[in-house]
């Protein structure tokens, strides 16, 4: 599986966990307030998971860097769906809430192209791109 690919599929679980998390919030928190939360909760997941599937890199070596990485797209991503959420308010008052997690899912698809890019370049930096399969330590193909 390419390293795009792997991005996507844990882009999608990101974007559940997301929606799920937004659509909880948001019975008690404004859309913005429930856009950060939702997006601060699943951010952490989502580069330990970027790093470690799509990028293949385990251990602690630059794990700083990386964290520092995924919390620079978190704000690339907040950037992006914070004023789209405030948009809606303004351009559509009344849009239900489908229509509210349809949009912000939509700016973070926009993000999450971002986030592949800047992830991809910090913590893949000059390393190969990772292997297409996993083969378990000692065994020979």
């Amino acid at each position: 599986m390419t390293q795009a690919r792997r991005f996507a599929a844990i882009g999608v679980v990101s974007t559940l966990a997301y929606a799920g998390l937004y659509a909880l919030l948001r019975g008690v928190a404004s859309a913005p307030l429930a856009n950060a939360v939702a997006l601060t909760a699943t951010a952490v997941g989502n580069t330990a998971a970027n790093r470690r599937l799509t990028f293949g890199v385990r251990g602690r070596g630059s794990l700083g860097r990386h964290h520092l990485a995924g919390l620079l797209a978190h704000g690339v991503a907040l950037s992006i769906t914070t004023p789209a959420a405030a948009l809606l308010a303004v351009l559509a008052p009344q849009a239900g809430r489908p229509v509210e997690l349809a949009v912000l899912i939509a700016a973070n698809t926009l993000a999450t192209i971002a986030r592949f890019v800047l992830l991809r370049s910090w913590i893949a930096g000059g390393r190969r791109a990772a292997p297409t399969s996993m083969h378990l330590e000692g065994t020979t193909t």
